[in-house]
């Protein structure tokens, strides 16, 4: 009995991030359930909705993805079930990867082809097609890794590329803030807090692959060398 409780106590932690990730991740998800709703359902065209409305394809196909990405992407961040046998991990992945290039690959191409709503600008078109690129890279070098079979640096590029994607709930929090601050239309001040949402969600990544390697007990290459040979 005792053994069960201790068990039971041991891996409700496991849980804590993924918890958090899912409901970071329902921001835009909700966000994004009511524009499917809306180009389905044939809304009226306005200021607001006319981009999606004039090519709804890379809209949905970025809705679904990001979705699809971020919250079978916060199960992979769960020991218990990376350890599981039977492969759930790695079919995850399966699903994972090519969700999170759809949504990096969909995101900037609206960000260039869409025409760009009141708010937006150059700088912000900038800073999209930065951090775009730089999930499509991070997920390319962690499959890179992982055909090595150094799983170590696979879940450290993964989960940078998890951070990058899953910017758009921080952004919702941090534009509170600005909103108040700045109004509505300050295309700067917006930009600048939009950038600095991915930047904090790099920042948490840095510090999860830190703190493996600390728990790990060895320094970073070391443990990307043992994981390499295993």
């Amino acid at each position: 009995m005792t053994t069960t409780i201790n068990a039971g106590r041991a891996t409700r932690p496991q849980w804590f991030a993924p918890t958090g990730l899912i409901l970071l991740s329902l921001i835009p998800i909700l966000a994004g359930a009511a524009r499917l709703t809306e180009l389905t359902g044939g809304a009226i065209a306005t200021p607001q909705n006319a981009r999606f409305l004039d090519s709804p394809i890379p809209v949905v196909t970025h809705i679904v993805s990001v979705s699809i990405f971020s919250l079978l992407g916060a199960f992979q961040f769960v020991p218990a079930l990376r350890r599981r046998r039977g492969g759930w991990h790695r079919i995850a992945g399966l699903i994972v990867i090519p969700a999170g290039v759809l949504s990096a690959l969909s995101g900037m191409w609206m960000a260039v082809f869409s025409a760009h709503p009141a708010g937006d600008g150059d700088f912000l078109l900038v800073l999209r097609l930065i951090f775009g690129s730089a999930m499509v890279a991070s997920i390319v070098l962690g499959i890179r890794a992982i055909m090595r079979r150094n799983f170590v640096v696979h879940s450290d590029w993964m989960t940078r590329a998890y951070a990058i994607g899953l910017g758009a709930g921080t952004q919702a929090i941090v534009l509170i803030p600005e909103s108040i601050i700045f109004g509505s239309g300050s295309q700067l001040p917006r930009a600048l807090f939009m950038g600095a949402a991915w930047l904090i969600n790099l920042a948490v990544a840095e510090w999860v692959i830190r703190r493996r390697v600390a728990l790990r007990g060895g320094t970073h290459r070391g443990v990307a060398l043992r994981g390499a040979t295993r």
